[in-house]
């Protein structure tokens, strides 16, 4: 990959940070906003939505071109530079006409070889910086197929965004973060800047801090965090926001590490960090299935049924011994497994038979 990849944060202060609301909603709230974020240690550039790609037809969809008038603005009262999303060619053109400076294209687009290849066509010439995010689903073959394809349109001034993925069970975040996932792409383009999206991986604006020191300790080149000056009143995204203050207060509490440990001491904290993440999401379920139980429990005790039921355990446990052949588990280690859920799950039934 060019060493041209990612200039605008070669450069810039550690953790570089891109910040603003999810949407752009009115121009006194795009000015005001970037006006109280002006200051931040390493804010190197202001986003905002102005096409909103969402679910559900109906939903607030963004205001449109007129939001690059109001950010020409905010470029021009704080020196900011500008972020937007763009979802197709006519997002690009508009982006370029406006003299956006970086734009990023979204984990619903990336998912589309063709519109991201109408979309490099469109930006082929240019040298504006753009940034990938991760797809909604954990593929790191399609993350890497979107960067290809702006490369192979000789865009080169690139970056890539890690926004979590899109699983069954994410909890306790909005998006599952896979940490091993933007790590990989690391490896297979070394001189690509990565910045971490906390805002969509933790879903709760309680949770910027912890994913956003975490992403830094896992040697991540910045953060992107969607900030309002109000986030009770936004449009979109109400619970991940941020205020400006708390953003502030947020930025100063990180810690920047050294990252120039021994290869073997950072791949050792890689890997921590990714079984972390894997315990909180094994306690989270272990939580959800003592809930079920109980409701079994219930079910038992209104119908007089026995909570050990001799057929269902046999079953159940030669199910999952044989998944967990097919996983390459110990068979040993699978069967003790089990049996202290199966333990758990009849003491808690019991408990409630005797209520």
């Amino acid at each position: 990959m060019d060493k041209k990849s990612g200039v605008i944060f070669k450069d810039a202060m550690k953790p570089v940070l891109i910040a603003g609301p999810c949407a752009a909603e009115s121009r006194e709230q795009v000015i005001s906003t970037a006006e109280e974020l002006t200051g931040i240690h390493s804010l190197v550039a202001y986003r905002a939505g102005i096409w909103k790609p969402r679910t559900r037809p109906g939903d607030f969809e963004g205001v449109g071109d007129i939001g690059l008038d109001w950010l020409k603005e905010v470029k021009e009262k704080t020196g900011l530079k500008l972020a937007v999303e763009i979802a197709i060619p006519s997002h690009a053109e508009a982006c370029l006409k406006a003299s956006v400076d970086i734009v990023w294209i979204g984990a619903r687009t990336v998912v589309s070889p063709f519109v991201v290849d109408d979309i490099a066509a469109a930006l082929s010439g240019s040298d504006i910086c753009v940034m990938v995010k991760n797809p909604v689903n954990p593929d790191l073959s399609l993350w890497a197929g979107g960067i290809e394809r702006l490369l192979q349109k000789g865009l080169t001034n690139l970056a890539a965004v890690h926004r979590g993925f899109d699983v069954y069970y994410s909890k306790p975040y909005r998006n599952i973060p896979l940490w091993e996932i933007p790590i990989e792409l690391k490896t297979l383009f070394p001189e690509l800047p990565i910045l971490c999206d906390p805002s969509h991986i933790g879903g709760q604006r309680e949770y910027l801090a912890r994913i956003s020191q975490k992403a830094l300790d896992l040697g991540m080149d910045g953060l992107m965090i969607e900030a309002h000056t109000n986030p009770a009143a936004a449009l979109t995204d109400v619970a991940q926001q941020i205020s400006p203050s708390g953003l502030k207060s947020l930025i100063k509490g990180l810690k920047v590490r050294d990252h120039n440990a021994s290869i073997a001491d950072n791949d050792l904290q890689k890997y921590r960090t990714s079984i972390d993440e894997l315990d909180d999401q094994l306690l989270e379920i272990l939580s959800k299935r003592m809930e079920i139980s109980a409701l079994i429990g219930k079910l038992k005790q209104k119908h007089q049924i026995a909570p050990y039921q001799a057929e269902r355990w046999s079953s159940l446990l030669k199910d999952r011994m044989s998944k967990g052949k097919s996983l390459k588990l110990d068979a040993e280690f699978v069967h003790h497994i089990y049996k202290l859920i199966h333990k758990e799950s009849l003491g808690k039934q019991g408990e409630i038979m005797n209520d």
